[in-house]
């Protein structure tokens, strides 16, 4: 999967699951903030990291996550790893 499927993917599950509107969500905006996200809200964004992409991870190992930059790297290093 390519960045550009990545990105045009992650920004229609989020902007649909979090019901936030798609152009508000760019590369450098802060990813908690932007979608209003709080701990439990982290979890549905684990599950879907599996049901769409296929990667297990945990809430924890967004620690480091903070843009949506920051987002689709994790997600790219992960499909690659």
């Amino acid at each position: 999967m390519t960045r550009e499927e990545i990105i045009s993917k992650s920004v229609d599950l989020l902007s649909e699951e979090f019901e936030v509107d798609p152009s508000i969500i760019t590369d450098e905006a802060p990813l908690k903030e932007t979608l209003g996200l709080d701990s439990l809200d982290l979890v549905d964004v684990v599950v879907l990291l599996d049901q769409e992409f296929g990667i297990s991870v945990k809430a924890s190992d967004f620690v480091g996550v903070k843009t949506f930059s920051d987002f689709y790297n994790f997600i790219e290093t992960r499909l690659n790893a």
